[in-house]
């Protein structure tokens, strides 16, 4: 039996618990190291800790990936994947973008999905056949904007400097087609692509748990999401999500050319 929407509620209710009151309240934050800075703060730790307890209680058999704490059962049929604050350099700058994710996978395919942004008090969520928003404004079903050209298309990526060699000119030959393009904002690019806002967003060094609440939103909203060779997006890694498959086709053929 599948979670319901009600489960799914309770999770992004229980992680807001935790990261809502320590957003802009001068936390300590701590440098997991690598490349680039990659902070990590308590409410990150904390908020995956609320999510576990949730899911270890109700479907003990599933499997998670987190970010925070560790992995697993990932051969099992259902697993749980979790990112809970998505955007933590947003997060620590105080900047209000940043979102709990939390996706469903099915025997490796994202299924159910969720997008929570506390701070503005939206919330994006894929049942497994549609996507829906609830937030200001009220509830509604979501729809991709039906944009099908990349000259007509605002785009987003987290950061260009995320692009180096061959990979910076491959990303470059997009963005300069696009109408507009657009950085930082980090999972609400998605949704804003999911609601119909923007309609493509490319990207890179992605992980699981990056991508495991945002593909069925995007996909169940109309929109295609894949990686850069059009392979399934759920390990992250490269990944293009466009409104429409025209848009995404001619993106496709732009990185591959």
């Amino acid at each position: 039996m599948h979670p319901d929407r009600a489960f799914f509620d309770s999770l992004a209710e229980a992680a807001k618990a935790e990261t809502l009151p320590r957003f802009r309240s001068g936390l300590r934050v701590v440098d997991k190291g690598g490349q680039y800075y990659d902070p990590v703060t308590e409410g990150d730790q904390a908020a995956e800790t609320a999510i576990r307890a949730l899911i270890e209680a109700r479907y003990p058999d599933h499997g998670i990936l987190g970010e925070e704490h560790g992995s697993t059962g990932l051969d099992r049929e259902f697993v749980w994947v979790i990112d809970p604050i998505d955007g933590t350099r947003a997060f620590i700058s105080g900047v209000p973008v940043w979102g709990t994710l939390i996706g469903l996978y099915q025997n490796g395919r994202a299924r159910m999905g969720l997008i929570d942004q506390p701070f503005t008090g939206e919330r994006y969520f894929a049942d497994g056949e549609r996507a829906h928003y609830r937030g200001p404004g009220g509830e509604r079903v979501l729809k991709t904007s039906g944009c099908t050209s990349l000259s007509s298309a605002i785009m987003f990526t987290t950061s260009p400097h995320l692009f180096l060699g061959e990979d910076d000119r491959r990303y470059r030959a997009v963005e300069s087609r696009s109408k507009l393009f657009r950085y930082g904002t980090d999972c609400y690019a998605y949704a804003l692509l999911a609601a119909g806002h923007v309609d493509l967003v490319v990207e890179n060094s992605l992980k699981p748990y990056d991508v495991g609440g945002i593909i069925p939103i995007v996909e169940q909203a109309g929109g295609v999401m894949t990686g850069w060779d059009g392979s399934r997006p759920e390990m992250g890694g490269y990944i293009i999500a466009a409104a429409t498959p025209e848009l995404h086709a001619e993106v496709l053929e732009i990185l591959n050319s």
